[in-house]
């Protein structure tokens, strides 16, 4: 299966491109909010993805991805991710192998389409199902805790205005 062939593409290019995604997705305005997040944990989080992309598309359950996808919803909403910046970071990281993927492609024929679509379509059946079920952990996580979020709002207000000193600043951080 020539599908196979570009994810093994996309494993052994895992580092470079969550590099460059995350490089990506700390400068877009539509996922500002990631810069609260240490650029580290950010690559960590792709590279895993990335490296065992084969094994979320072809060997993780629905069950899988939705255990997965949950908890990390639930991480952001922690760390004061808003759920359509969550989402955009989902959509970028898709969009981001196909980008790769159309930078590596090989002369075009009907063998290497049909493994390009084959491709696809998996990649798109995780996503769906990864912002599907990063958006219930996020209003789960919401629900369950809905003063913290409204404290990490308050405590954004006081710092830009001035009330409050950032504690990265303080430190140096």
């Amino acid at each position: 299966m020539l599908g196979i062939k570009l994810v093994r593409l996309i494993e052994n290019h895992s580092e470079a491109l969550s590099e460059s995604l995350i490089a990506q997705i700390r400068m877009a305005e539509r996922t500002s909010d990631f810069q609260k997040i240490p650029a580290k944990d950010l690559r960590l989080a792709a590279t895993e993805l990335y490296r065992n992309l084969g094994e979320w598309l072809l060997q993780k359950t629905e069950s899988d991805i939705e255990s997965r996808f949950r908890a990390i919803a639930a991480r952001r909403a922690a760390e004061g991710i808003r759920l359509h910046q969550l989402a955009w970071a989902l959509m970028l990281t898709r969009d981001h192998l196909w980008s790769f993927l159309r930078q590596q492609a090989l002369p075009g024929n009907i063998v290497v389409l049909h493994g390009e679509l084959e491709l696809q379509v998996l990649l798109d059946q995780f996503f769906d199902r990864a912002i599907f079920y990063a958006i219930l952990g996020y209003e789960e996580a919401v629900r369950q805790n809905p003063a913290k979020g409204e404290l990490a709002k308050a405590r954004d207000l006081a710092i830009s205005i001035g009330l409050m000193a950032d504690r990265q600043d303080a430190y140096g951080v």
